[in-house]
């Protein structure tokens, strides 16, 4: 009580209004907000977000751990340009950047169809990372243009934008011409199945890594709202999986051993 007293009691936001935050979720969870928190700041945005989602101390604990709070609206987007006000800010604070797949259990070199197979496999935790109001519509959905194919890699429906959302992924370096193809997307999305009670389709890009430069400069003169960020998959080996495993001087002890043995049947 003294510490999470002392935590808040430097905020220059109304003692009121923190009360009453805090009140909405369990002490736990207030606990761990208060020991994991960098500033207020981070410590009201984790209360806030563990009232809209219920989050339990569990997933609130993974959610600071991931860092969601320095990813959340990081992503490159030209919203403010093709989406009137506050549209393109509330879907600015949608996307994040990077996006954390640390749930997948994928090799560092996974093709693109590997990593959208297990996107789907383990959609739940995909929706958590993606965040509120996501809906999964669909993998490899169709759309016919010109009578040609298309497929679209991974399409949702974002209940608070009121919109649908385009997700293609990457797994190399993000190019310029990868706006191209999205554009072609949206415009089919928009035409087929959006209403007139719907918002804008929107587009976020998915790729292994980017420059912001070039990322920026891709989307200018862009028409249609298109976000870009980078995805990071687990290449770390999980601590009760790592301690059982042998470590590299074992490794060579053994085989100096297996060779050794071996002279000594030859001979």
């Amino acid at each position: 009580m003294k510490k999470w007293y002392e935590f808040y009691s430097f905020s220059n936001t109304e003692t009121e209004i923190i009360q009453q935050l805090v009140g909405q979720i369990p002490w736990g969870q207030n606990i761990v907000i208060i020991s994991k928190s960098k500033s207020i700041e981070e410590a009201i945005f984790y209360t806030n977000k563990t009232i809209e989602n219920n989050w339990s101390r569990s997933v609130l604990l993974h959610q600071i751990e991931l860092g969601f709070y320095e990813r959340q609206g990081k992503a490159i987007t030209n919203f403010t340009n093709t989406l009137p006000t506050p549209h393109s800010e509330l879907a600015t604070e949608t996307l994040k950047d990077p996006y954390k797949f640390d749930f997948l259990t994928l090799q560092e070199k996974a093709l693109e169809k590997d990593i959208e197979n297990q996107l789907v496999k383990y959609i739940t935790s995909f929706l958590l990372e993606l965040g509120t109001g996501f809906s999964f519509v669909g993998q490899q959905v169709p759309v016919k243009i010109d009578n040609q194919d298309f497929y679209i890699d991974l399409l949702f429906y974002h209940i608070k934008l009121k919109c649908y959302v385009v997700v293609e992924l990457k797994a190399i370096e993000f190019k310029a011409e990868f706006t191209g193809k999205m554009n072609l997307y949206l415009s089919a999305v928009d035409d087929t199945l959006k209403t007139e009670v719907e918002n804008p389709t929107i587009g976020l890009l998915l790729c292994k890594s980017k420059s912001e430069i070039i990322a920026e400069y891709a989307l200018i003169g862009t028409t249609q709202p298109i976000g870009i960020a980078e995805y990071e998959i687990n290449k770390a080996i999980q601590k009760e999986i790592k301690s059982e495993l042998p470590t590299i001087e074992e490794i060579e002890l053994a085989t100096k051993k297996a060779i050794s043995n071996a002279g000594d049947s030859v001979k």
